[in-house]
């Protein structure tokens, strides 16, 4: 017997600290000073390069992004430190992701009209794990007092909907009733604050999902068309040092390349083909023609790469709210992008109505839903 798998819940969590444009900028500048200063001989014979400065009109340019929410802000703005200051925590307390995606579950139950008691698994899929074991996601199944079972995956910016896919696939089997599918995206800890090509990129969020069987819904709830999802190996976006690692008194290593790293200019050139084929095919498969979506929930990483996806999926430049963005106010928040956009804009949707959510990143990575909105 097989069952249909639907959304019926989501919730997000946002960090409490705002960064603005603006403070970011005077924080960097007064750290590319600094730096200039601290090696200005090397600089004048030409041995090391200065550090030019950042500038609003930069930042929004390249990304569209006005502000972000992250978990620290005083580390991030201090010249001399340039990096979240996330308290070192004891073994008996929540860890921060955990603490972050129970708070965004506890959303995404309530909006659901659940509890703990109706879900069977937690998937807790994200870009950056904060350690390799215990499974993040077991603490969160602890903490909530769910029953069932729990792992973590990462596909980095994608990790959101390839977990969903595994928790579709779950329901439509019929192992489990339902699932909760957690992103807590702590993206200020590996982005390298000190470089200005990409000092702006990143914010802090946990969003959730509910995934239940299409029968359980108690309210209105997209059911889950379809879902696909492609990886092709690629080094233009990459980080090799995991979720936090700075240079420190007791001698760590501090590597440009050990935190995040992307090519642009290729990543632009080799992901976006890859995406729109990627939902090309998707739709067509499913019988989905341009005129029968309703809306677009791409991961926002950039606005110019979104806008061009949104133009194509769609075979036009999209109206006001088809591709909503919330880049500008949280940033770049990995897998989390897509369904904070989805969260926020999906309550409109009528019955009958279709529509994709789309991630894409490292790997590279793509995961794309159809969903249809059921009341």
């Amino acid at each position: 017997m097989s069952f249909t798998p639907a959304i019926t819940g989501t919730g997000v969590f946002t960090p409490e600290h705002v960064i603005s444009n603006a403070e970011l900028v005077v924080a960097f500048n007064a750290y590319a000073d600094k730096y200039n200063a601290e090696n200005a001989d090397e600089i004048a014979a030409g041995t090391r390069l200065a550090k030019a400065h950042s500038s609003e009109e930069f930042i929004l340019k390249a990304s569209g992004i006005e502000q972000r929410y992250v978990m620290d802000k005083s580390g991030i703005l201090d010249p001399e430190v340039m990096h979240p200051l996330l308290r070192q925590r004891s073994d008996d307390e929540p860890s921060i992701m955990a603490e972050m995606a129970v708070d965004a579950a506890n959303k995404a139950l309530v909006a659901a009209g659940k509890t703990a008691a109706d879900v069977d698994a937690v998937i807790c899929a994200a870009s950056n794990l904060e350690r390799a074991y215990p499974a993040v996601a077991i603490e969160v199944q602890d903490l909530l007092g769910i029953r069932g079972f729990a792992f973590d995956i990462n596909v980095a910016c994608s990790s959101a909907t390839f977990g969903i896919q595994a928790a579709a696939d779950m329901i439509r089997s019929g192992s489990i009733r339902s699932a909760l599918v957690v992103n807590p995206e702590i993206c200020s800890a590996h982005l390298e604050w000190r470089d200005r090509d990409c000092h702006f990129i990143f914010g802090d969020v946990a969003t959730a999902i509910l995934i239940e069987r299409q029968e359980a819904a108690t309210g209105p709830y997209f059911k889950i068309r379809s879902t696909r999802c492609a990886t092709r190996f690629s080094n233009n976006i990459r980080n090799n040092n995991g979720y936090l690692r700075r240079s420190r008194p007791d001698g760590m290593i501090d590597r440009r390349d050990m935190q995040f790293m992307q090519n642009g200019r290729k990543v632009f050139k080799e992901v976006l083909p890859m995406v729109n084929q990627h939902i090309a095919n998707h739709m067509s498969d499913e019988g989905v023609t341009a005129p029968n979506l309703k809306r677009v929930w791409l991961h926002q990483a950039n606005k110019s790469m979104n806008d061009y996806i949104g133009a194509r999926v769609l075979d036009r430049d999209p109206a006001p709210g088809e591709q909503p963005n919330i880049l500008q106010d949280y940033a770049n928040t990995s897998s989390a992008g897509s369904i904070i956009a989805f969260s926020k804009y999906s309550e409109d949707m009528e019955n009958g109505d279709i529509g994709l959510i789309c991630s894409f990143g490292a790997g590279y990575s793509v995961g794309s839903i159809l969903v249809e909105r059921q009341d």
